[in-house]
C-alpha cells in the first residue's frame, strides 16, 4: 500500500472544505487506498493557522473545539513518524517546509501531497518521494 504525507495546506483545505474534492483523501474508501502518514510539525502548523490566523476565521466559521477535535480524528488515523532535522536547502526557496519534506523521507513516503505550489509543487521528487497536488494524488488512487 502506498505510503503518504499529507502536508499542513491540504488538512487546513479539508477543514475548510468539508464538502470539498481535498477532503475526500481523509474519506474511505480512498483512505483505505493508501496509508497517511504526519508528524507533530504538521499537525501543529495545522493547528496553528486554523487557531490563529484570521484570514481562516473569516473564510469559514468554526470553534476552537472544532480544531482540536480535527486534530484528534486525524491522530487515530495515522502513523505518526518522528519530527527529523532536514537541510534547509532542500527547499531553497523557504526553508520552514523543510521540516514537511522530512517528514515525507522519515515516512518512507510514496508520495507528499501539497498545494504548495510556490515552493514544494516545483520540486517534484526528494529522495525518491514524488510531491503531487491534491488532484494528481486523487486520480493515482482511482
Amino acid at each position: 500500500m502506498p505510503r503518504a504525507v499529507l502536508d499542513s495546506s491540504v488538512l487546513i483545505s479539508a477543514f475548510l472544505t468539508p464538502h470539498g474534492s481535498v477532503v475526500r483523501l481523509l474519506r474511505e474508501p480512498i483512505r483505505s487506498r493508501y496509508e497517511l502518514c504526519l508528524s507533530e510539525a504538521i499537525l501543529a502548523e495545522t493547528a496553528e493557522a486554523l487557531l490563529t490566523k484570521s484570514k481562516l476565521r473569516r473564510y469559514a466559521a468554526y470553534a476552537d473545539e472544532d480544531v482540536h477535535e480535527f486534530i484528534r480524528l486525524l491522530l487515530t488515523q495515522v502513523e505518526m513518524v518522528p519530527d527529523t532535522p532536514a537541510p534547509p536547502r532542500v527547499v531553497p526557496n523557504d526553508p520552514k517546509d523543510a521540516p514537511i519534506v522530512a517528514a515525507a523521507v522519515s515516512a518512507k513516503a510514496d508520495y507528499l501531497v501539497t498545494g504548495d505550489r510556490a515552493h514544494l509543487l516545483p520540486l517534484g521528487e526528494h529522495q525518491g518521494v514524488r510531491i503531487l497536488s491534491p488532484r494528481e494524488f486523487l486520480d493515482i488512487l482511482g
